[in-house]
């Protein structure tokens, strides 16, 4: 049976300065969170989320699971993963676009070698939803650290 989730978004205004609140329809989780074009393209505006703040958050989310899943298949299971997702939204010819998402990760694998981790984290980078999602239109990269 496959899984579906919503997401809600409510808009006003022009997009320079029009704003809108998103809403986690499925779960509730969180509400009437603020968006804007200000958010987007401004290096510098608290308070406010963003597509691709989410998508970054949505990133390193399915990144860590699909990691924690590759490594213990491997019989190497995680003891923690610390994941971080940058998305990068950059003027390009004829507008705008999402153009990567660089994940780094950090792991404490007991029973794992370098590079057993480093094969994990790409083997997990190119499966996971997310990034299957974004294969082909956006450069995808990883970045790993296993911790002893």
């Amino acid at each position: 049976m496959a899984a579906v989730r919503q997401a809600h978004v409510t808009w006003s205004g022009d997009l320079p300065t029009g704003k809108g609140h998103v809403s986690a329809a499925t779960s509730g989780v969180f509400k009437d969170l603020e968006v804007s074009w200000a958010r987007r393209s401004e290096a510098d505006a608290q308070g406010k989320t963003s597509p691709e703040e989410l998508l970054a958050a949505s990133h390193a989310s399915c990144y860590a699971m699909a990691l924690s899943n590759v490594l213990g298949q491997a019989g190497t299971p995680p003891g923690s993963l610390d994941v971080t997702a940058t998305v990068t939204f950059d003027r390009v010819e004829g507008g705008f676009k999402v153009s990567s998402s660089a994940l780094e990760v950090r792991g404490s694998v007991p029973g794992a070698n370098e590079a057993e981790f480093q094969k994990a984290a790409e083997t997990a980078k190119d499966t996971c939803p997310i990034s299957q999602a974004l294969k082909g239109n956006v450069e995808l990269s990883a970045k790993a650290t296993l911790e002893k």
